[in-house]
């Protein structure tokens, strides 16, 4: 592999590591949520009396059921969105590890 080869390789390998780094923010990011929509659920599955929902930045009051239906669907759906940038961190993780294990064997290979 001849120099230019190798810088693009390298280049490549630097955005795939950026790629990777947002994906792990993503991750962090449903997973925070997941939690969130979860407690909240708990917290309303207790509560008893009226019931208020924020809706486009106000505040309405709702039944219960229909806010338990909102977080099922939130819930369920950033369980989707994490599963989804899950896979996409594990198959990002291993084509960096792929992609290290040739960058420092070509390098190896240019040192001798």
């Amino acid at each position: 592999m001849d120099r230019e080869q190798l810088e693009k390789l390298g280049r490549e390998y630097q955005e795939l590591q950026m790629q990777l780094q947002s994906l792990a923010l993503q991750k962090m990011q449903f997973g925070e949520q997941k939690e969130e929509y979860t407690q909240a659920r708990k917290h309303l599955e207790s509560a008893s009396g009226r019931i208020y929902a924020e809706v486009g930045g106000l505040i309405v009051e709702t039944t219960k059921d229909g806010a338990m239906k909102e977080l099922s669907d939130k819930l369920e759906s950033v369980e989707m969105r994490l599963g989804i940038v899950g896979k996409q961190y594990d198959e990002a993780v291993k084509k960096e590890q792929s992609m290290r294990t040739a960058l420092n064997a070509e390098i190896d290979g240019q040192d001798k």
